[in-house]
């Protein structure tokens, strides 16, 4: 019988080491054709918009999807899981926490593979519910001690500062301006929404890695032309994804200082089969665009100890 997980159930059950394993694990096995992931389908009404990312993990033998609606009301996330082999439903899970948890991981396994063994200072940009698990995958692959916290609400980033610092047990410091956060800083976060660059490539170190997190549409750009241009390898989770909707990359790509063969996905990274980050004073970057295998990885794990532990609601069908 298939199962239906709430957010509830999801909570204790997820944690970043599982999302980091799983996501890890989805990207090799993207790299290494035991996947398949499709570019994000978008349908828009004047009302709200529905997005769906649909793929398939051979050696977990499950094909599925995540749908989410964006409207007034805010965001809807459910991820359905189905048996490879029967076509079986297998659950139906609530991925608001899973989606944040994912995006994350990501991000830190990308760290793990681009970003210096001793990158201690993070720059981050964005104080919203994404940020803290950004953060969070950086702890655990990372010797941070330090974040430059910043965000254009003066009072949010006062709290996300007092929060994730408590939260981590790390040293947590709001900043006044995005140069600030940025300059000197080992790795640099965005996990914003921001239409027009809020990182220019002046101010980033040398060394430095940058996990760009919010630039999944074309109408929306985080870096500017010289910070992509300043980077010696441009990482990406999908090459198809980031080609439809990485709006940092579009500019570059449009004009030819940047090619489609230059680059380099995350699980190639993890595979082995393409080179990470070419020398200590090399400025890398990954694009974040998010995969559904990586969504499916996780929920994958998730049903499992939800079986184990009998958590959830058995469906009619």
């Amino acid at each position: 019988m298939a199962l239906f997980l709430s957010a509830a159930d999801v909570c204790p059950l997820l944690t970043m080491d599982l999302a980091l394993d799983a996501v890890e694990t989805a990207q090799r096995a993207h790299a290494l054709g035991r996947a398949i992931d499709l570019p994000r389908q978008r349908t828009r009404v004047p009302t709200a918009s529905l997005h769906i990312l649909q793929g398939a993990l051979f050696d977990e033998n499950v094909i599925g999807y995540k749908a989410y609606t964006a409207s007034r009301e805010g965001a809807r996330f459910l991820v359905h899981l189905f048996d490879a082999t029967t076509g079986q439903l297998q659950a139906v899970i609530e991925a608001d926490t899973l989606g944040m948890m994912r995006t994350g991981a990501a991000g830190g396994v990308a760290a793990k593979y681009l970003s210096r063994a001793d990158s201690s200072v993070v720059g981050l940009i964005g104080s919203g519910w994404q940020a803290q698990s950004q953060l969070e995958a950086l702890c655990k692959l990372r010797p941070i001690r330090q974040v430059k916290l910043f965000s254009r609400d003066e009072e949010k980033r006062r709290l996300a500062s007092a929060d994730f610092s408590k939260r981590f047990e790390i040293e947590v410091i709001p900043v006044e301006t995005a140069e600030a956060a940025v300059r000197a800083s080992d790795i640099v976060v965005t996990i914003t929404t921001a239409s027009a660059p809020v990182v220019m490539g002046d101010w980033l170190a040398e060394g430095a890695h940058v996990n760009a997190a919010g630039s999944n549409a074309l109408i929306r750009r985080e870096l500017d032309e010289k910070a992509v241009g300043r980077a010696a390898r441009v990482c990406v989770d999908s090459r198809a994804t980031a080609l439809a909707e990485a709006g940092d990359l579009l500019p570059a790509l449009e004009k030819g200082r940047l090619h489609a063969g230059q680059l380099v996905e995350l699980g190639e990274l993890v595979a082995g089969l393409k080179p990470g980050r070419p020398n200590a004073a090399a400025i890398t970057l990954f694009e974040s665009q998010g995969m559904a295998i990586q969504d499916l990885a996780v929920a994958t794990r998730l049903l499992k100890l939800a079986r184990e532990q009998g958590l959830g609601s058995e469906l009619p069908y």
